[in-house]
């Protein structure tokens, strides 16, 4: 895959600025597309793509199980499912994190109940035999799965999507555009990050104060920390107030397309975000380009205010 330019750019003339800095912004979107679709094609996108097909989506009420379970929890699935679709065994000593499994068997009609229940119900039903009966959700069950630092094995791939190149004071400058930008900013320690995976997070400060508040973990990837913040930002500038979880994936694209833009701008290799909104996109590529003009602008209102604040 190819990666973006790793060489800062500046628009030095006053006159022309404006339409630079905005043609510049739409042939880098254009080229996001480009490495996005190259990302979505390539053999480690795809390697990725299949390990994630092979997890299963747990329902609220089992993700808080795992959750007070084991906190750090990544990727979660039986002893036996590790093995034979995984190549990982569980290490020696380590204790299942338990969770509730459902019953799919033969179900009556009437009843809904499996044929043992349904010979001790009360249930009449018999036009059918069981044998012919449909199968369907008859109950759950306790069963304990394992998270992938509770296995060893055969590694399990990953996308690299972190952001590399000489940051400079650029965290710092970050930092003190939050005011201008509207938004409260804080790098928390790895050791008292309560996000779990998550690099960054935006949310409000209360439910009567609304202003941004972005929250970002501590890494030391500068390079990362800082497009991670412009991310967040872009979140505060575009969805604080979007509360419709259909747009998700399409917040995200955004957010990180602006990222991709601004890292670019101050010569960051910001090649990994096309990874970042490949899993995101699922086949929308388009996407990019039909929230170009929304992009388009936060990208350059952070890279203005970002300049004002290197001066």
């Amino acid at each position: 895959m190819a990666s973006s330019t790793t060489t800062a750019v500046s628009f030095d003339d006053s006159d022309t600025r404006r339409d630079e800095m905005h043609n510049t912004i739409k042939q880098w979107i254009d080229d996001l597309t480009v490495l996005t679709d190259e990302a979505k094609a390539s053999q480690q996108f795809q390697k990725w793509l299949t390990i994630q097909s092979k997890f299963h989506d747990y329902s609220h009420r089992n993700t808080l199980l795992i959750t007070l379970q084991c906190p750090n929890a990544t990727k979660v699935a039986g002893y036996n499912t590790w093995r034979t679709e995984f190549d990982r065994h569980v290490q020696e000593g380590e204790h299942g994190i338990w969770i509730w499994a459902p019953i799919i068997t033969k179900q009556c009609p009437d009843c809904e109940n499996s044929p043992s229940y349904h010979e001790q119900s009360e249930c009449e039903y018999d036009e059918t035999p069981s044998e012919a009966w449909s199968k369907g959700l008859v109950g759950f069950r306790p069963t304990a799965v394992f998270d992938v630092s509770q296995t060893e094995g055969e590694p399990l791939p990953e996308l690299e999507t972190e952001a590399t190149g000489d940051t400079e004071d650029l965290v710092p400058t970050l930092q003190k555009a939050a005011d201008e930008l509207g938004v409260t900013v804080h790098i928390v320690d790895a050791d008292a990050w309560e996000h779990g995976k998550a690099k960054g997070v935006c949310k409000q400060r209360s439910l009567y104060d609304l202003q941004p508040i972005v929250e970002v973990k501590d890494q030391v990837n500068q390079a990362d920390l800082a497009v991670t913040l412009i991310h967040e930002y872009a979140h505060a500038l575009l969805h604080f107030d979007v509360n419709d979880d259909t747009e998700r994936a399409k917040r995200e694209v955004e957010a990180e397309a602006v990222a991709y833009i601004v890292g670019r701008y101050v010569g960051l290799d910001t090649s990994g975000s096309a990874f970042y909104l490949a899993a995101w996109q699922n086949d929308d590529v388009n996407m990019i380009q039909n929230r170009l003009g929304r992009i388009r602008t936060t990208a350059a209102k952070i890279i203005e205010v970002v300049e004002t604040k290197r001066e």
